[in-house]
């Protein structure tokens, strides 16, 4: 990957469909989703397709899914698959991963392999999806490999559109997703490298009070138009937290395309605007350990 060939940083992707045609998402919990967001563009791309997409764009994408077997009964897209896949197109993916904490050890021995075998950089936790509290000391075992190895923890914050509108929001809890239960974790794991993923409404002032506070604790833009951050939100990521903020789409749900048009009229300062598109990300990405 070369870095000065890039535009920007997408931190946040999701694969949302295997090589067998299997989605991330049950049919209902994606369906709520689609409601939601208004359209995923009709059809879950590739990550093949992905990267083509990325590349046309002369940008890198980290990519993810969601592991949510515990709580939602639905098998996971392969970590190894989507490693694999982006390791296939590694002038423009960057592969995380995604493990259920409540796999416990057996979790946590999970991540090692990824990170050693397979080159993850990151994993994704979806607190709400996945049924359980960040600070939970369940999930320790895991976060201590994931520390250990310099790799990076994200964690959604925030409402979601899964399961919006399904009788019960399908099961799903939004009080796992409040990102004072993430600082826990920064405390608790001082070295550990943390995004604090979205806008993270109606938690703003706790998201970035954790971001001010915790010196690994960053934040990506994701799954918002920028036409629709909180004011609070561009304050600092102009300020306090320029050096913090994170260029993410939530693709599909929300292309690029349509997040950097809106971003275009955003007041952020020129300085600050390369930082949140890029160098943010690359300095965390590939930060000397």
């Amino acid at each position: 990957m070369n870095l000065a060939d890039l535009v920007a940083i997408d931190v946040h992707t999701h694969a949302e469909i295997s090589k067998d045609g299997r989605g991330s998402l049950s049919p209902e919990l994606f369906g709520a989703s689609e409601a939601y967001f208004g359209s995923h563009g009709n059809r879950r791309p590739t990550i093949p397709e992905m990267a083509a997409y990325y590349r046309e764009r002369r940008m890198a994408a980290v990519v993810f899914t969601v592991d949510a077997e515990h709580a939602t009964g639905h098998p996971r897209i392969s970590n190894e698959e989507i490693a694999e896949s982006c390791a296939e197109h590694a002038d423009v993916l960057i592969p995380f991963a995604s493990v259920d904490p409540w796999k416990g050890r057996a979790g946590a021995r999970e991540a090692r392999r990824l990170v050693e075998e397979y080159g993850v950089r990151g994993f994704k936790f979806h607190p709400s999806i996945q049924g359980f509290a960040p600070n939970d000391p369940m999930a320790y075992p895991l976060y201590e490999v994931i520390e250990e190895l310099g790799a990076i923890a994200l964690f959604h914050t925030g409402q979601t559109g899964i399961g919006a509108g399904v009788p019960g929001g399908g099961g799903i809890r939004l009080k796992h997703s409040n990102p004072m239960l993430v600082d826990d974790v920064a405390v608790d794991f001082p070295q550990l490298r943390i995004i604090l993923a979205h806008p993270s409404f109606p938690w703003q002032d706790e998201a970035l009070a954790v971001a001010t506070h915790k010196p690994y604790v960053y934040i990506d833009l994701s799954g918002w138009s920028p036409k629709y951050f909180p004011p609070q939100l561009v304050r600092y990521a102009n300020t306090l937290l320029k050096d913090k903020v994170l260029f993410g789409s939530d693709y599909p749900v929300i292309t690029p395309d349509r997040w950097l048009a809106d971003f275009d009229r955003l007041e952020i300062k020129p300085e600050v605007r390369s930082k949140i598109l890029k160098d943010n990300a690359a300095a965390l990405l590939w930060r000397k350990a």
